[in-house]
């Protein structure tokens, strides 16, 4: 199988559903002529034109609601949000009214709309251009989410998105954009809510979002050299979140971690690892572990913003710990 980079991916998965459905367009800044400050969408506006791939003003609410119009009158539109972190610039478009529109009409009107993003630390960013902020859109009924960890997910899970009947939030790690994954070339979709086991093993689960997932068989691979078997799953969507594999895997291993970029406190590791304790309690030999970042601002100081994210020598660490039956306080 062929191998391609993760931008690739969704720049081939947004070209398929264009091709196939004529109400699909791309809105957002930059995405036409500059194809993106990532460059993941160089090419669609030559193959698409300008009617359907939109360069707008920096005016986030504004093409957002635009979006979300077009949603609801017909059209599948595919909303560019050049970083994360404007997501708080297009929450009333967004959670307001996108998310609640099939509610309050009664179901009479959808809104078959992708939000595109990103996400992450450790890029030089500094504080305003490297949060993660999945666990607020997952907080908000109405609204799906996923998290793809490789370009393998970032395709299958785009296409499946984009013909959703429902408003979709994608969150791309920034720094796996060159990253290369084995894609197949005949078409294919990745269904929400079904999360993938990448290693299996006996002795503890590591449950890990985006580029953690990454860490987390890093983090494996160290473990295995002690003898210690860690299973590794990716949910892939957080928002439907596949509970049944996460409960069997952890019922099998009695020992969990659960790991996300976002910031510790009252984020997408909290939530599941609350399930976790409320569903498989009697199957655990020791509470389930968080690692998330650190509850502060991403410094822009590579020595510091390098401290404020799990590393897999982290993630390791506190495996041995909760193998050896020795408690750890979360941070």
């Amino acid at each position: 199988m062929r191998e391609i980079t993760l931008s690739q991916a969704v720049n081939e998965a947004l070209a398929e559903e264009m091709r196939r459905d004529p109400t699909t367009f791309i809105i957002g800044e930059d995405v036409a002529e500059a194809g993106t400050p990532f460059k993941v969408l160089s090419g669609l506006v030559e193959e698409f034109g300008t009617d359907r791939v939109i360069d707008t003003p920096i005016a986030e609410p504004g093409f957002m609601g635009i979006a979300v119009g077009a949603a609801m009158t017909g059209a599948r539109p595919i909303v560019d949000l050049m970083f994360g972190d404007f997501i708080f610039l297009i929450m009333d478009q967004l959670c307001n009214q996108a998310a609640k529109t099939h509610y309050m009409s009664g179901g009479k009107l959808n809104v078959p709309l992708v939000l595109r993003t990103n996400l992450g630390a450790t890029r030089r960013s500094a504080a305003q251009h490297s949060q993660s902020l999945q666990a607020l859109v997952a907080h908000i009924p109405g609204l799906k989410v996923a998290m793809p960890s490789s370009a393998y997910e970032a395709k299958g899970l785009m296409k499946t998105a984009i013909r959703d009947n429902n408003p979709v939030v994608i969150f791309e790690d920034k720094l796996m954009y060159q990253d290369k994954a084995p894609v197949p070339e005949q078409e294919y979709l990745i269904p929400f809510g079904q999360a993938n086991i990448k290693r299996e093993g006996r002795d503890i689960t590591l449950i890990a979002t985006s580029s953690m997932v990454q860490v987390a068989e890093k983090a494996a691979e160290i473990l295995a050299n002690e003898g210690i078997e860690a299973e590794v799953i990716d949910p892939r969507t957080i928002v439907p979140l596949d509970e049944q594999t996460l409960l069997e895997s952890v019922r099998k291993t009695s020992r969990a971690i659960v790991i996300d970029e976002g910031h510790q406190s009252y984020g997408v590791t909290a939530e599941i690892a609350s399930r976790l304790n409320e569903k498989a309690f009697y199957h655990l030999d020791a509470p389930v572990l968080r690692m998330g970042a650190m509850d502060v601002p991403v410094p822009f100081s590579p020595a510091l913003e390098d401290l404020t994210v799990p590393t897999p020598e982290d993630v390791a660490a506190n495996a041995r710990k909760l193998c050896a039956g020795e408690m750890i306080h979360a941070a």
